[in-house]
Parts: structure tokens; C-alpha cells; sequence
């Protein structure tokens, strides 16, 4: 994704000019048959700042697996997750909640429903998202609505444990996962018309507006004698492309 590929434009070869044009024609031939080139150049600048979306909230942009934070994540999650916290954690059982999840606060999010999302997204996270969604055009809020059959990759970046001592001598204790989903937007459409779908989409073209990466933060309480359920501490969407040009 770190190169778009480029088309190559085949160009006829501009025959030799002619002694007797003035050099003020020729700069003029030279200058307008740059203009149709300048302006597309143009728009597409212009299309692609309308479409840019800007950060949801203050977290690190996480695109790729890391291959230290897998090992300790299973070793996390087997051996302390497991035994200690709870017994029946399945990491594909989580990860396929998690979808559904994404789904359901994208749609949210689109629509600018935050206040529904008090069950499922932490109070923090509503409020330093809110004034963000609220300035967002239309164009760009269609952007954030996800489809769980339109998520192409996902994987748990990061499984962390935090304990905290309370003033009573209880140990809190709670598990936060990060959640890295890749989704193309109609990629659902494309595999029902039985159309191919290219291994390297995310470095063409026709494809670049269409790519998002999602990165969300789950968090469970797991304290002795408390019940709680996973919620939302972090709820980031971004464009691929958008994410490789700020880099330039």
C-alpha cells in the first residue's frame, strides 16, 4: 500500500515546430495544452480533500500485525486470561463479537446517534468523539458506516492486562484488546456478482477510496465479584491512502 500503481499513457511524439511560428504562438500552444492536465490534477486534489477523514480521536494509527505482540498475546491469553480470568475465553468467539460490533457502532456513528452507543462505548470515548462527528459533512460520515461482510482482515494487535489497587485493598484488574479490522467498502456486492477480487486492492487505484482500517479498543472488568461486558474505549476510522499521503 506504500506505492499507488500508475497507468502508462502512451504519448504520440509532437512534431518538430516549425521556423516560421512566432515563439509567442508556440508558448501559448505549449501553455493551454497544460491547462486540461493542471485541472484534472486539480480535482482530483479536491475530491480527495473532500473525502480525507480526519483523526476520530487521539490514538495511533495501527495498520499491521506485530510479530512480538502475537507471541505475547497467546501467551496472555493462555496463561493468564485463561486460568485466571475467565476459563472459557475463546479468541475467535471475541474477535467475531467484535465485528459486530464494529458494525453496529459505525452505523451509530454515521448517523450521529452517539447517545445510543452508552452501552456499548465508554463515556470518554463519546465525548471526544462527538464534537469530531458533529463537524464531519455528510460525504464523509457515509464513510464510516461498516459492514461486517465487507471486513476483510482482522486481527488482535495488542491483549493487555491493567491492575489497580483500590483503597479497600481490592485488586481491580481488567483485559483491553485492540482490534485492527481492513474492510473494503462493497467488497459484499463484488462477491455476490461473483467478481474477482484482486490480492494487492489495496495499492490500485480504483480501489483506494474504497479501503478503510478500523481500530478499536475493547475493555472488560474482570474484578473479583464484578460482572461487566466489553466495551469500547477507542473507535478509530481512516482511510489507507489517506494515511500514506499524510507520511509524504
Amino acid at each position: 500500500m506504500q506505492h499507488t500503481l500508475r497507468r502508462c499513457l502512451g504519448m504520440a511524439r509532437t512534431p518538430l515546430l516549425r521556423l516560421h511560428h512566432s515563439p509567442i504562438a508556440v508558448a501559448n500552444r505549449i501553455s493551454f495544452a497544460s491547462v486540461p492536465q493542471e485541472e484534472n490534477k486539480k480535482e482530483q486534489e479536491t475530491r480527495s480533500d473532500r473525502n480525507h477523514l480526519p483523526r476520530l480521536m487521539d490514538f495511533p494509527e495501527v495498520v499491521w500485525p506485530s510479530v512480538l505482540n502475537t507471541i505475547k498475546n497467546w501467551i496472555t491469553i493462555q496463561f493468564i486470561i485463561r486460568p485466571y480470568f475467565d476459563s472459557e475465553f475463546q479468541l475467535k468467539d471475541f474477535i467475531f463479537g467484535a465485528k459486530q460490533a464494529l458494525q453496529v457502532v459505525s452505523f451509530k456513528l454515521m448517523a450521529g446517534e452517539l447517545e445510543a452507543l452508552d452501552s456499548l462505548v465508554s463515556v470518554d470515548a463519546i465525548a471526544e468523539l462527538k464534537p469530531v462527528i458533529q463537524k464531519l459533512s455528510m460525504s464523509q460520515r457515509r464513510q464510516l458506516e461498516i459492514k461486517e461482510s465487507d471486513i476483510y482482515l482482522s486481527f488482535p494487535y495488542q491483549v493487555g492486562i491493567i491492575f489497580e489497587e483500590a483503597n479497600d485493598k481490592l485488586l481491580k484488574r481488567w483485559v483491553e484488546i485492540t482490534m485492527v479490522f481492513h474492510v473494503m467498502r462493497g467488497l459484499s456486492e463484488m462477491r455476490e456478482r461473483g467478481e474477482e477480487i484482486p490480492w494487492n486492492m489495496g495499492i490500485l487505484p480504483e480501489y483506494q477510496d474504497k479501503v478503510f482500517i478500523c481500530n478499536y479498543r475493547f475493555i472488560k472488568e474482570f474484578t473479583a465479584g464484578q460482572h461487566s461486558d466489553w466495551t469500547i474505549n477507542v473507535a478509530n476510522h481512516f482511510r489507507a491512502i489517506d494515511l500514506i499521503n499524510e507520511t509524504k
